[in-house]
């Protein structure tokens, strides 16, 4: 049985693929939702609910300090007062005049040997690999995923925790992967943070690591290769991972202890099974929202799916009143979710709709 869908809000919004496709929704503990978006040598950060609320305007503006490199996952001071940006040889802090407040140097992200590093092109040398960071919720720290030259190895990654006033290293842990790119997910308890690292046919490893003075306390799952970090719950300390080609989903435990496993709904085609995409996380603390079938592989038959948050078992599948929608989807946490039209390039906001009354 189908689930009804309400829209809430609509709005017009260049780029709002990004939110749906992309980590470029930063949530805050403070349940604050921001869209960091690039507009060619910039990057605008807005407030979602302000957006919605009709006031269309960025609430921050930073000139991109690497215009020519388009990779990387950026993030943004609580404050706005700074953004941070990944990129192929450093990570950088910008004021909103554009003004450098510090750089962390480190190896270089590109894959192909013995290519050159000279003039503007820097941060832009050929390759797709790239590093990301995560300014923490308090504004202090910023932790970052690095790669150095080492004496024991061509390259070593790292998870780094910097000094946000200064760039300053606090703290180091070296890395097994050899990464294509990465994402970090900071958890409500302001202490531990998730890094989910791709490294292509090579799978997916998963880190969780608090800070302890100089040290790095770091674990990663046993099950961690080929699961994707997808979200964390809004209450407490579970998280929601994708098996990398999406036979299931699965919430655990901080420690990683496996509290319930979903899978999708049989196919009709025995021969093409059902499979989870990797967008998905929690819309509230008692619902989950997946995808089956790639969206932009077969529009037709993308489904979009509420599952129970605590057992995972399937609720059923959404139906919109405009019909199947061609998008992806990406949930705030606060009982909505976001889907981007692109050929309008309108961002909508969903509810499920109120039962009806007898």
């Amino acid at each position: 049985m189908s689930i009804a869908a309400q829209l809430r809000d609509s709005v017009t919004l260049p780029g709002g693929d990004a939110l749906v496709n992309g980590r470029a929704v930063e949530g805050r503990a403070d349940g604050s939702r921001r869209a960091l978006l690039r507009n060619g040598s910039e990057l605008e950060v807005y407030d979602l609910y302000r957006v919605f609320a009709g006031e269309p305007e960025p609430i921050a503006v930073f000139p991109l300090p690497w215009p020519e490199w388009d990779g990387g996952v950026y993030s943004v001071g609580p404050d706005r007062s700074f953004a941070v940006f990944s990129g192929r040889h450093a990570v950088r802090a910008v004021s909103r005049a554009g003004k450098t407040l510090w750089d962390y140097r480190h190896g270089c992200r590109g894959s192909e040997v013995d290519h050159p590093h000279s003039g503007r092109g820097r941060e832009a040398c050929r390759g797709f690999e790239h590093g990301s960071c995560r300014v923490s919720d308090d504004g202090r720290h910023v932790w970052v995923h690095v790669v150095f030259a080492s004496q024991e190895h061509d390259r070593q990654e790292f998870r780094v925790v910097l000094d946000a006033r200064d760039g300053r290293e606090l703290a180091r842990l070296p890395l097994d992967s050899e990464a294509s790119g990465s994402h970090h997910l900071a958890h409500p308890d302001g202490v531990h943070v998730g890094l989910c690292i791709g490294m292509g046919q090579d799978g997916v490893l998963l880190h969780w690591a608090r800070r302890d003075g100089e040290r790095l306390i770091d674990w990663n799952l046993d099950e961690g290769l080929d699961r994707i970090l997808a979200d964390v719950h809004p209450a407490h300390s579970g998280f929601l991972t994708v098996e990398h080609y999406g036979a299931d989903l699965r919430l655990h435990a901080l420690d990683g202890t496996v509290l319930a496993i979903g899978v999708p709904e049989p196919a009709d085609d025995e021969e093409d099974p059902s499979c989870w995409d990797h967008n998905c996380g929690f819309v509230d603390a008692d619902t989950v929202i997946a995808t089956t079938v790639d969206s932009d592989g077969e529009p037709e038959r993308a489904r979009h799916w509420l599952l129970d948050a605590r057992t995972l078992e399937v609720r059923g599948p959404l139906a919109y009143p405009v019909g199947p929608l061609d998008s992806y989807v990406r949930p705030l946490g606060d009982g909505t979710w976001l889907t981007y039209d692109g050929a309008g390039g309108r961002l909508d906001r969903w509810s499920e709709a109120a039962p009806r009354a007898r």
